[in-house]
Parts: structure tokens; sequence; C-alpha cells
């Protein structure tokens, strides 16, 4: 199992590569089937990729213990880097029903299927990682405070 100084280094590293691939998408956007979801992957590959990058900043700031602490990375990695995968399949492809906004319409069943499964898991990732890591944090709060009342 790795330390959280690994995993930290790992998520910045990985953030700065979202956060390129991000700017990379950026610059063939018009080029899309579906253009504007096209525009919606640069957005999600930057800022999934800060996402990230944060991440591996505080990481080592979290209260957590080393299965939690594998958990919620690979659950980060998967989310960020899902969402990205998601926003491309449906801009190459021009599908994306659950997408409307962007411009996602009716696709195969295969590539729905894809986009959706990509876009629910993703969901449920994120949604795990925020809760774990605000706990994480707020009991590094909690044991910072009580060292300082210490003192």
């Amino acid at each position: 199992m790795t330390t959280p100084l690994i995993q930290s280094r790992r998520l910045i590293f990985l953030g700065l590569v979202l956060f390129l691939l991000g700017l990379i998408l950026g610059l063939f956007v018009p080029s899309f089937a579906n253009p504007r979801m096209a525009l919606s992957g640069h957005l999600e590959g930057i800022l999934n990729g800060l996402f990230l990058c944060v991440l591996g900043i505080i990481w080592q700031r979290l209260a957590l213990g080393p299965k939690w602490h594998a958990f919620a990375f690979w659950l980060a990695v998967y989310g960020a880097f899902a969402n990205y995968l998601a926003v491309i399949v449906a801009a190459v492809t021009g599908q994306g029903r659950m997408m409307p906004i962007a411009g996602g319409k009716d696709g195969t069943f295969m590539i729905e299927g894809l986009i959706s499964f990509l876009l629910v898991s993703l969901s449920v990732a994120m949604l795990l990682v925020c809760g774990i890591v605000l706990t994480g944090f707020y009991r590094y709060m909690r044991l910072s405070s009580d060292d300082a009342s210490k003192a």
C-alpha cells in the first residue's frame, strides 16, 4: 500500500496530466461532431485536473487510515478521468442524451450505455470522495485544535 505522500504526489501529477489533456482538447473544439460537448470536455479536463491537484496538496492533512486513503485516491482518479472520457465520447459521437444542455442527442445503445455508465458511476465516486475528504479534513482540524488547546 502506498503512503499518503506518494498518493499526494501522484494526485498532483495526474491532475497536471488531466489539465494538459483539457488544454489540448480546447485546441480542437470546432472539429468534433458536437463542439459544445467538446467545450464541456475542455472545461472538465481543466477543472478536474485542478481538483486532483488541490486534493494532492491537502492529501497529507487528511486524518484517514491507509485503506480510506487508498479508497479515496482511486475514487478521485476514476471520477476525474471518467468525467473527461464520458464527455469526449459524447463530443466525438454527437451522442449523450443524459447531457441535453450540451447538445447531446439520442444514440446507439452501446455508446449511450457507456456514457450513462460513466456519468452515473463518476457521480457516485465524486460524491464519496468529497464525503471522505471532508470527513478526513474535519478530523484533521479537530486533532489540530486539540493539540493547540493543550499547548
